[in-house]
C-alpha cells in the first residue's frame, strides 16, 4: 500500500484536528501561541533582570537567557507552538501534611509518575500525528530545552502567570504540566489569556522563606522548592526551620489559590497520585538505603535529586519534627559517609536534643575531617 499523502487542510482545520487529537492523548489544555509571543510580551526582559540579580541561584542553565527569550533562536524554522497541559491538581489540601510534623512531605507534583516522561510520551505521539497529516517538520520540548513554557503557555491562552510565577488556570487553578511542540505548520494562534489575581496575595504572603520580593517576581535562592531540589550543598541556615517537614519541593504558594476551587481531582491514571509517597514519616524515610531508596521512587522525580540530597531534606525535617523519637534516626544519619548528610544531622541533633549535642559533639569532633561538617558542630544549639 503507498504510503498516504500530507493533508492539504487549512491551517484553522489542521488546528481543529490537531485539538481534538490532543484530547483524546489525555490532555487537559490545548492552545497555540506565535513563535514572537514571547518577546512581544517582555518576558525575555525579565527573565535577563531575574538572571542578572543572581536569583537563579545553582540554575546556571538559566542563564541561556538569548534562546529562552526567543524560540526562534532555538529553532529558526518554528511557524506556531502549541502548548498543552495536564493536570494534576490534588483530592486533598497539601497543605494539611505540613501540620503533621513527623510526617515527610513530598511536592503534589512529585507524588506520582514523572510528568516528563508522561507528557513527553503523548507529545511525541501527537507530533507525529501532526508531521504524517501535513508533512512538517516538529520538535517536542518538557522541560528539556531553553523554552519559556510558562509565557508560552499564557500567549496559547492555558493560563496566565500568576504573582507566584507559576501559570493559573481558570479551569485548573495553579495545577497544570505543561508541554511545547514547536512545528513549521504556521497555525493561527490562540488569544492570550489575561491576568485574574486582582488584588489577592495569598501566595505571596504564604510563603515559609519569603521567596517574592514583589509579585511576579521570585527569589529562587530563598524557595523551598529550589533549595530541596535543585540545591546542591547545604541548606543555609536562615531557611531550615522554615522548611519544616517538607523535603522535596513546596505546595504552599500554590496551594491557596483562590482559582484552585475549580479543579476538579486530577483523573489521569498515568499521573495518578501514589498514596505512599504522602503518608511516609520522617524516621521511616531516614533508614532508606541506596537501593531502598531507588525501589521507592522509581519513575518519580524524587529518584532523580539522589538519594543524598534526600537525605539532607529528611534530616532536615528531622530537626523540625520535635519528635523525641527522631533523635535515633538522626544519630544513624551522623554516620553517613556523605558530608551533606552529616552536616544537616548535626544541625537537626542540636534542635532536637541540645542536651545530647554536647555529648556527641565531644565524641565525633576529633574524628570529623570535613570542615563543613566540623563548622556545624561548632555552632551552639539553639533548641527547638
Amino acid at each position: 500500500m503507498a504510503p498516504s499523502r500530507p493533508s492539504s487542510a487549512a491551517p484553522a482545520t489542521v488546528k481543529t484536528r490537531l485539538a481534538a487529537a490532543a484530547a483524546a492523548l489525555g490532555f487537559d489544555q490545548f492552545g497555540v501561541a506565535a513563535p514572537d509571543a514571547v518577546a512581544r510580551m517582555g518576558r525575555g526582559e525579565a527573565l535577563a533582570r531575574f538572571v542578572a540579580l543572581d536569583r537563579h541561584g545553582d540554575m546556571a542553565w538559566l542563564a541561556d537567557t538569548t534562546r529562552r527569550a526567543d524560540p526562534r533562536a532555538l529553532w529558526p524554522a518554528v511557524q506556531a507552538i502549541v502548548m498543552v497541559g495536564s493536570s494534576y491538581a490534588p483530592a486533598t489540601d497539601p497543605l494539611a501534611l505540613v501540620a503533621q510534623r513527623r510526617t515527610a512531605v513530598i511536592a503534589s507534583y512529585a507524588r506520582r509518575r514523572d510528568y516528563h516522561e508522561v507528557m513527553k510520551g503523548r507529545l511525541k505521539h501527537l507530533a507525529q500525528g501532526l508531521a504524517a497529516a501535513t508533512g512538517a517538520e516538529v520538535k517536542v520540548f518538557v522541560d528539556t530545552a531553553p523554552v519559556l513554557e510558562k509565557p508560552l503557555a499564557e500567549a496559547a491562552g492555558l493560563g496566565w502567570q500568576g504573582k507566584h510565577t507559576n501559570l493559573v488556570s481558570r479551569r485548573h487553578g495553579s495545577w497544570l504540566f505543561l508541554g511545547a511542540l514547536f512545528t513549521t505548520v504556521a497555525l493561527p494562534p490562540d488569544a492570550a489569556e489575561t491576568d485574574h489575581c486582582g488584588s489577592c496575595r495569598r501566595c505571596l504572603d504564604i510563603c515559609p522563606t519569603a521567596a517574592f520580593p514583589a509579585p511576579y517576581e521570585l527569589d529562587a535562592r530563598r524557595c523551598i522548592a529550589y533549595l530541596t531540589i535543585e540545591h546542591k550543598g547545604a541548606i543555609p541556615a536562615e531557611f531550615r526551620a522554615a522548611i519544616g517537614n517538607r523535603i522535596f519541593g513546596c505546595d504552599d504558594c500554590l496551594a491557596v489559590c483562590p482559582w484552585n476551587r475549580f479543579a476538579a481531582a486530577a483523573k489521569d491514571a498515568r499521573l495518578a497520585e501514589r498514596a505512599e509517597l504522602g503518608s511516609a514519616t520522617l524516621i521511616e524515610l531516614a533508614g532508606l538505603d541506596e537501593a531502598g531508596f531507588r525501589a521507592r521512587y522509581a519513575g518519580t522525580p524524587v529518584r532523580r535529586a539522589g538519594r543524598e540530597r534526600f537525605l539532607r531534606n529528611v534530616a532536615i525535617g528531622l530537626g523540625n519534627s520535635a519528635d523525641p523519637a527522631a533523635v535515633g534516626a538522626v544519630l544513624v544519619l551522623l554516620g553517613e559517609p556523605s558530608p551533606l548528610i552529616r552536616a544537616m544531622a548535626v544541625w537537626a541533633l542540636g534542635r532536637l536534643d541540645p542536651g545530647r549535642f554536647g555529648d556527641q559533639q565531644r565524641r565525633r569532633l576529633a574524628s570529623e575531617t570535613d570542615p563543613a561538617v566540623r563548622a556545624e558542630w561548632a555552632i551552639s544549639p539553639s533548641g527547638p
